[in-house]
């Protein structure tokens, strides 16, 4: 159990990152295309993120009622973020093409 927590952590950590990288890519992007595909990898990597969090947030504690319910909160958030960013990634890459 504990090495799973520390995976977790390093998980958190590494998803954290690649989404900041993303977020400033997509900020910092000129071309709309790219801006729009940088922001579809950003929220991919912060849906992850809010998963791992919620799993850790799951396994590393006691389940009082409010800490399930916030990890359902988060574990839900984090699902549709995924979605939503494998939808726009798919649209955007759709237009790069036709371009």
């Amino acid at each position: 159990m504990y090495i799973l927590h520390w995976l977790l952590t390093i998980g958190v950590l590494v998803s954290s990152v690649v989404s900041v990288i993303y977020s400033f890519k997509s900020r910092r992007s000129t071309d709309p295309l790219v801006r729009g595909l940088n922001g579809a990898r950003m929220n991919i990597s912060m849906g992850a993120m809010l998963i791992l969090i919620a799993l850790f947030q799951m396994l590393a504690f006691s389940g009082s009622t409010l800490k399930v319910v916030i990890g359902a909160v988060l574990l839900v958030l984090g699902v549709f973020n995924i979605f939503a960013g494998l939808r726009n990634q798919s649209a955007y890459r759709q237009m790069a093409k036709r371009v």
